[in-house]
């Protein structure tokens, strides 16, 4: 599924389709159907670190920007550290998200990095140093908008809507009677207040350059 935000700052569900496997030929598949059906101007996709989306990614919208969820970011580091370390680690890296500049996020990169080498992290300091620089997109735009982009939480909160729905079905005859009940639940709520109410001023982004579209997938 991706959701969109327009150029008037509103969000949109653009796409939603069955998939069995995340590899770059069903991501290709998916980007080119929203190509096709006239999707344009995308300046930012934001994601989990999908391998075949990321590569996907620049075959169809090659001046799009790449932002790699913050939140998977910090749970992928978790997976190296010891339970009774998480508390301060996550403390420690989610300060990476919180400068004012992504200058200044490299350098506290850097110095993650080499605290968590202090700690014996290892692994988690070689997550960090391969993986910031992919969490630090979102600070090309407007500071106003980075609490909204540098995640796709937005994202989750849908798909955590469409499992309640789904878990009462249960099982499904086939995947084309679940795509139906999801788009309707999607459809319903879009012409409810979630679809209404705009979620980022893209006022803000006149006189730049302007972001046509923002795809959270």
């Amino acid at each position: 599924m991706a959701l969109g935000l327009n150029s008037e700052g509103y969000r949109e569900i653009i796409g939603i389709e069955e998939g069995a496997k995340e590899d770059k030929a069903s991501w290709s598949k998916f980007l080119r159907g929203l190509k096709e059906r006239g999707l344009k101007g995308v300046k930012l996709v934001v994601s989990d670190k999908s391998i075949g989306l990321v590569e996907s990614i620049p075959d169809f919208y090659p001046e799009a920007m790449w932002q790699r969820c913050a939140v998977h970011f910090y749970r992928d580091v978790m997976v190296a550290v010891p339970k009774h370390k998480m508390g301060e680690v996550m403390r420690l890296v989610k300060t990476l998200h919180t400068q004012e500049s992504a200058d200044s996020a490299r350098k506290k990169a850097a110095q993650v990095v080499e605290t968590l080498k202090a700690m014996k992290l290892h692994q988690a300091a070689k997550i960090v140093a391969d993986g910031a620089e992919e969490t630090f997109s979102y600070y090309a735009f407007p500071p106003q908008h980075w609490l909204h982009i540098r995640t796709n939480n937005l994202l989750e909160r849908l798909n955590k809507e469409i499992r309640r729905r789904t878990r009462v079905i249960g099982c499904f005859p086939d995947a084309e009677s679940a795509i139906m009940l999801i788009s309707a639940r999607l459809r319903h709520m879009m012409t409810g207040k979630w679809g209404e109410v705009r979620y980022m001023n893209m006022d803000l982004l006149r006189g730049s350059e302007a972001v046509e579209e923002t795809i959270v997938a």
